[in-house]
């Protein structure tokens, strides 16, 4: 079954979460992509406290469908290596330190040299311009600029702490427009024969992702005060059932109101009545009966009740992969679905120079004894 990008090669110079969640996003729709490492591994590999057959985690789960040459760029052979596969690619991603690729030679300038088609992708944290282009930068900065911090704090207490986002938003969101904006440039390089470079910030993408930046403009309020003085009505919520599990509701179109009158059996449905209701069941089986009234509710899951729930499982959401070094591994599937060309999860993140050999046989045309040449040299490794 033919994939949407099984004729595209990338060079993943990438680490940590927003770079690595891209082009894995480019790798489930059937692009070959490899990842490239120093020879005593990436810092997103082994930085957390707990490893997984030499792996954290996040690693394991942004890492799926890859491959891994292990290259040091130090090494002026590493480097005629990686520019040498770089010729025969077609993208080349990074999310480096603003003006490390330059420093290195590897700039757009210096790649449109060695492969004029090429697209070349710098994800960075503030960009490649601007005051701020050389400040260091994490998911949750761009979360706390761009105002996403404080609006999850508003919705606790607008006169208490913000409160940081779970999970890296501030990197998975900006990862999945840098993938959006890639596909964007193969397309017109598919019409036109010219690639490009795409300059893609954390803080610019985490912006853009908050609409109530657009509500300030037009209003000159905060979005807690637009809401206090500007109630949207409606009645929703979390709300603690008796079995101390808790309930997300939200009620707010003119039927669901409708609906909940009937429910409650009141005429004027307030959030009290309906918290008074939940506080006197059980969470699931609150929940099911809000629905069978056609009202909108979710229970709040944990980790563990969210892998074993029905619904995701029936979509395939969840599922398992072999590891050379963990063994089974258990995670997260791709959430698109294609109807003609399926994304598809082939391999478990790679080990260390997992496909050194291949990548540098079949792709570059080295000989065994070259290649074994190499690692004596420590140019490239591999477990």
């Amino acid at each position: 079954m033919r994939k949407p990008l099984e004729d595209i090669r990338v060079v993943d110079m990438t680490h940590v979460w927003f770079g690595p969640w891209c082009t894995m996003m480019l790798a489930d729709m059937g692009a070959e992509v490899i990842r490239i490492e120093p020879p005593w591994g990436a810092i997103d590999r082994i930085s957390e406290g707990k490893l997984f057959g030499g792996a954290s985690y996040t690693f394991h789960h942004l890492n799926q469908n890859k491959k891994d040459l292990t290259l040091n760029l130090k090494n002026a052979e590493g480097m005629r290596l990686l520019k040498e596969l770089i010729k025969k690619s077609d993208i080349v991603i990074q999310n480096m330190s603003v003006g490390t690729m330059e420093k290195l030679g590897l700039g757009y300038e210096n790649l449109k040299e060695l492969n004029p088609s090429i697209i070349y992708a710098a994800l960075s944290g503030f960009g490649q311009t601007g005051p701020y282009k050389n400040r260091n930068c994490y998911a949750m900065f761009a979360e706390a600029m761009s105002g996403h911090s404080r609006m999850t704090g508003d919705g606790v207490d607008p006169q208490g702490p913000p409160i940081e986002m779970a999970m890296a938003y501030g990197d998975m969101g900006p990862g999945s427009l840098a993938a959006m904006a890639i596909l964007g440039a193969l397309r017109y390089r598919d019409k036109t024969g010219i690639g490009q470079m795409i300059d893609l910030a954390q803080l610019d993408c985490m912006v853009a992702l908050n609409p109530a930046i657009t509500g300030y403009f037009l209003s000159g309020m905060l979005n807690w005060e637009m809401r206090k003085k500007y109630p949207t009505g409606g009645i929703g919520g979390i709300f603690k059932a008796k079995d101390n599990g808790w309930v997300r509701v939200g009620a707010y179109s003119p039927s669901a109101l409708e609906n909940m009158k009937k429910f409650l059996n009141v005429e004027d449905p307030t959030k009290e009545n309906l918290e008074k209701y939940v506080a006197n069941k059980n969470r699931d089986e609150c929940v099911e009966e809000l629905v069978r009234a056609d009202l909108p509710a979710a229970p709040i899951y944990q980790l563990n009740e969210t892998a074993n729930d029905p619904h995701l499982q029936s979509r395939g959401m969840f599922i398992e992969l072999d590891h050379p070094l963990a063994g089974k591994i258990k995670t997260a599937n791709n959430p698109i679905r294609f109807s003609v060309t399926p994304t598809e999860r082939k391999t478990a993140a790679p080990t260390l120079g997992q496909h050194s050999r291949e990548i540098l046989r079949n792709i570059l045309g080295l000989t065994d004894n070259q290649v074994d040449d190499l690692i004596s040299q420590g140019v490239v490794a591999f477990i």
